[in-house]
């Protein structure tokens, strides 16, 4: 059956484009049109701009296109969505936002001392990779998927522990939690292994896990989550059984999919940017191999000394 079927609506998220189109209009206000009246500001730059404007316009891939209605019909859809929402998006709004703006954000005491507890690496790396596998658990996604309410905390709650796992990789506020070099790296790569094992259980079990992608009646109401109600009414009389309406892949395959696709799509993020860190990590010596020459001998005086 063609998507047309669950109208246009369900397939292009007109509400949804709405508000990603507000937040692009005051990320605009607050950063160029009003910026003067903001103390400390400093004019925006382009990097910040296609950073801002390219996380918005994949966030809208995400969860406002017709991707995200596949994203119900094929668990490896979904998967494909939350690995970008999660490894991408995240990444990309943190840089985007100036550094001015965010010190204004953690001026407030409360936001500050979450921000400067849940983003110290370790406990941020443990954060994500629960909330990851929590969220990948049948059990709760089958029931994070009925519920919009529930499904809205839910990804509302990942976005944000994936916020706090990039925030020290690519934060440059001061005072905040900032990795450097060879940690920095390390850090990236703990965090790929420590989502491998929930992807790994997706990729070899050998049996559909999830209800909400197997059973035509679970899949139907998750189908709610992104359908209008008065349309699902009418295509229940249709008598829809399910995903296999819409694709020829057998479930476990697509299960299996899934979580290779997220997989394929963290290393190749993770990657890049572990090539921009040793990039920027080597310029940075190169520049201060002076001043880090000298750092390192008055370390070895000391211990000298010491000795």
């Amino acid at each position: 059956m063609p998507l047309s079927i669950f109208g246009f609506r369900a397939l292009w998220s007109p509400y949804f484009l709405i508000a990603i189109v507000l937040g692009v209009v005051i990320y605009y206000l607050i950063t160029v049109k009003w910026r003067d009246r903001f103390e400390g500001s400093e004019p925006v730059t382009k990097q910040h701009i296609i950073y801002f404007i390219s996380s918005m316009v994949l966030l809208y891939i995400v969860k406002g296109s017709p991707m995200d209605l596949i994203g119900h019909i094929l668990f490896s859809v979904h998967m494909a969505q939350m690995a970008i929402l999660l490894l991408m998006v995240a990444p990309l709004f943190i840089m985007g936002i100036p550094n001015w703006l965010w010190e204004k954000f953690l001026s407030v005491k409360a936001i500050r001392k979450v921000f400067m507890l849940l983003t110290k690496p370790v406990i941020s790396l443990l954060l994500f990779t629960l909330m990851f596998s929590m969220y990948h658990y049948p059990m709760i996604l089958d029931q994070v998927k009925l519920s919009l309410p529930l499904h809205t905390v839910f990804t509302v709650t990942l976005f944000i522990s994936a916020i706090f796992l990039w925030w020290p990789v690519v934060n440059t506020v001061k005072g905040q939690p900032h990795l450097h070099g060879l940690k920095k790296i390390g850090y990236v790569i703990l965090s790929a292994l420590l989502i491998t094992p929930a992807c790994s259980l997706i990729i070899f079990v050998d049996v559909p896990v999830y209800e909400t992608y197997s059973s035509g009646e679970a899949w139907l109401k998750a189908m709610a989550l992104c359908v209008p109600s008065s349309t699902l009414a009418g295509l229940s009389n249709l008598g829809m059984s399910g995903p296999e309406l819409f694709t020829d892949m057998p479930t476990l395959y697509d299960q299996q999919l899934g979580g290779i696709l997220m997989k394929v799509i963290q290393e190749i993020v993770y990657v890049v940017v572990i090539g921009r860190i040793f990039l920027s990590w080597s310029k940075y010596e190169r520049e201060n191999a002076d001043e880090i020459t000298r750092q390192d001998l008055l370390k070895r005086q000391k211990l000298t000394m010491h000795g």
